[in-house]
């Protein structure tokens, strides 16, 4: 390779020419398919002759999804590979050289990042030998012109080292076989990683005669919007217009020239995975075995030897691997020996079944394909429409208590009678009136509809209309088991909600009256099919004439289990389940006589107590009565009163012990019949 002098003191690299594969076929960009899960597919096609390497230029950031989801049909011929440059495929390219990508930079640096190489100067004398080094001086240039530098080269020649001036050298060539090609090959990798965010894949394909090679991926696109013009009915009419467009942007970074565009609406997923990053299993390193040198081991104790029969279990299993190992190593032979296999399918044929027509239904998700080829600038927008018809609607009033607790929402609903579904957008009102001009009522969120269905669209509070909304709640008692001493009620819990609706004094309004749905609770009233269900609420229509008041009555019921000990029980709550009328008779005649035998024993535990006071006053008075004998004379009148009144006292004491004992039998009585007789019920 020669380093030429051109112009002082600049210098520039010459190379040498080596022979470079043919340039690969263009594939050009046919079909896009744009989803509104955010991603896309492109197809592109080109005409090959025979095997031919085809190039796909990608951005560096959908290398990942190009990775994933690339297809290549070939109908008449065979996939060969696909190859693209590493992740750095600079830094690769550099790694076996003798010099980085700072070498490039100047002549200067090239000749200093192989010192040692062999080199032949030619200029005002010849020089060949070996780089030294590479020294940058300063001259002044004459009469005060300043200073320039320039770089001194040392070269070991035979005669020694010798030195040249690198800006006045004629070439500079190098004479180390291979030495040219690398740094060619070096400037080469340069300029082709020149643009840093994309990556080229070479599509090799293998066969023979003319034909066409389809080649797609799906990456990540913006989201294509949807967004709709509808012209409302008249008051009464059954119909209106619909009108939708798509909004999408072309930020690829290429051109679409004359493209087939389909835009599908779905939620299919999508997901992301890194497979151009390179990754590396974690190994784990051992010593390096060094001949000649010996360390003894540490004795750390020894176990018992395993027996015989646990040792050739050892030994098998080892067997066992060594076996599927070598047939898993003949099996990646096998497979990458094998021939690549022949796509039979026609080119685009991945999408063509569901791209037929404009606003078809695919399995899970709605197709609008654009009968005209499209055109879009690298980072252009453009609206497209999709939707132009005549479509049912009927205008209603929707009433939700959360959204506005005295007025309904204008709305309108809408149902899709045509043959797909339309996506989820905004939506622009406008109404006609008498003179034909349009009038905008409001905005509003068209949700998935899909074919056949309907849906109910709000854009604007109805101040017209009143409503009010009264809410009242009762319990009663729906069934009664009395089972092992346990009382088991069914408790039914009711709330009636009363919608009254007001309508304008001359215009009647269709009403779909909106209650939340509660777990647990079941409606009764009106009948199920007078009601719509959604995910959250019940819908209730309700038609009211012009000036009129209308009413309806909605009742929801819940039923639940509420288990009692009766024993613990108190006699206001058993006399209360008594008395209540929601009670089985049964049950509640058996109650009264629990609560009589209830009152019984609260009777017999008062007369304990009063005996007990009674008795605690006499033993109180007896002690009063003791200390004053102490004081008197024993032979006084006094003490003989005091004697008497003790005698009198303890004759009380044992009568009142008597009718103590006598009480707290019959209580005792009373509790054991009270606990048999809840035992032994079983209604």
């Amino acid at each position: 390779m020669t380093i030429v002098r051109r112009v002082l003191p600049a210098l520039t690299l010459a190379c040498v020419t080596f022979a470079l594969p043919a340039a690969a076929a263009e594939l050009a960009l046919k079909r896009v398919v744009l989803s509104s899960g955010g991603v896309g597919y492109f197809e592109y096609q080109a005409t090959v002759a025979g095997g031919e390497t085809l190039a796909l230029d990608v951005r560096l950031d959908q290398v990942d999804d190009v990775l994933k989801s690339v297809v290549v049909f070939d109908s008449a011929g065979q996939i060969g590979h696909v190859s693209l440059p590493g992740r750095e495929p600079l830094q690769q390219a550099f790694r076996d050289l003798p010099f980085g990508p700072e070498a490039l930079g100047s002549p200067e640096a090239l000749l200093r990042a192989l010192q040692g190489a062999r080199v032949r100067i030619s200029g005002q004398r010849a020089i060949e030998g070996r780089i030294v080094s590479v020294v940058p001086e300063q001259v002044a240039l004459p009469e005060g012109a300043g200073v320039v530098v320039r770089h001194r080269l040392g070269v070991l020649t035979e005669a020694g080292l010798e030195q040249a001036v690198l800006e006045e050298a004629e070439s500079v060539q190098f004479l180390d076989e291979g030495l040219p090609a690398q740094i060619d090959g070096a400037l080469a990798a340069v300029a082709e990683n020149r643009v840093r965010d994309r990556r080229t894949l070479d599509v090799a394909v293998t066969g023979e005669g003319e034909r066409t090679v389809t080649v797609g991926y799906v990456v990540g696109v913006p989201l294509w919007k949807v967004s709709y013009r509808a012209a409302l009915p008249a008051e009464g009419g059954s119909t209106g217009m619909l009108q939708g467009w798509a909004l999408l942007e072309n930020m690829s970074g290429k051109d679409w020239r004359d493209i087939d565009l389909t835009l599908v609406s779905g939620n299919p997923v999508t997901f992301r995975q890194a497979l151009y990053q390179a990754y590396y299993v974690e190994r784990p390193e051992v010593p390096v075995e060094v001949v000649g040198r010996v360390l003894p081991r540490l004795d750390e104790g020894a176990v018992a030897m395993l027996e015989e029969r646990e040792r050739d279990a050892l030994l098998e299993k080892s067997a066992v691997e060594a076996q599927m190992a070598e047939a898993l190593g003949g099996l990646m032979a096998k497979s990458v020996a094998a021939p690549a296999p022949t796509m039979a399918a026609e080119p685009g044929t991945m999408f063509q079944a569901t791209a037929q027509q404009a606003g078809a239904d695919a399995a899970t998700q709605v197709l609008f394909h654009v009968a005209d080829p499209v055109s879009v600038a690298a980072g252009q927008s453009l609206m497209l429409p999709i939707v132009q018809r005549t479509i049912p609607m009927e205008r209603v009033a929707v009433y939700q208590p959360a959204t506005s607790a005295r007025h309904p929402l204008a709305s309108v609903r809408i149902t899709n009678d045509g043959d797909a579904g339309l996506p989820p957008g905004v939506a622009t009102l406008y109404e006609t009136g008498a003179d034909g001009a349009a009038t905008f009522v409001g905005d509003a969120r068209l949700p998935t509809l899909p074919a056949g269905d309907e849906r109910l669209v709000s854009f604007a509070v109805d101040l017209k209309t009143l409503v009010d909304r009264e809410q009242g709640y009762v319990q009663s008692i729906g069934k009664a088991k009395v089972h092992q001493g346990v009382l088991q009620l069914a408790l039914v819990d009711r709330q009636t909600i009363t919608f009254r609706v007001k309508a304008p004094a001359n215009e009647a309004r269709t009403m779909i009256l909106e209650e939340p749905r509660q777990p647990g609770w079941t409606l009764i009233q009106p009948a199920e099919k007078d009601v719509e269900l959604t995910a959250t609420d019940y819908r209730f229509p309700l038609k009211v004439a012009a000036g009129t008041e209308a009413r309806l009555d909605v009742v929801l019921e819940q039923t639940y289990w509420q288990e009692f000990t009766i024993a613990d029980l108190s006699v206001d709550d058993l006399a209360s389940y008594a008395s209540n009328g929601d009670m089985p008779e049964a049950v509640r005649k058996a109650l009264e006589g629990l609560v009589d035998l209830r009152h019984g024993i609260e009777q017999q535990e008062r007369l304990l107590v009063q005996l007990d006071q009674r008795r605690q006053r006499l033993y109180e008075d007896q002690d009063r009565i003791r200390r004053n004998l102490d004081e008197v004379p024993q032979d006084s009148d006094l003490a003989r009163s005091y004697l008497e009144k003790l005698t009198a006292q303890e004759a009380d004491v044992e009568a009142l012990l008597t009718e103590r004992d006598a009480a707290e039998a019959r209580l005792i009585a009373l509790q054991d019949e009270l606990a048999q007789r809840i035992q032994a019920l079983e209604l």
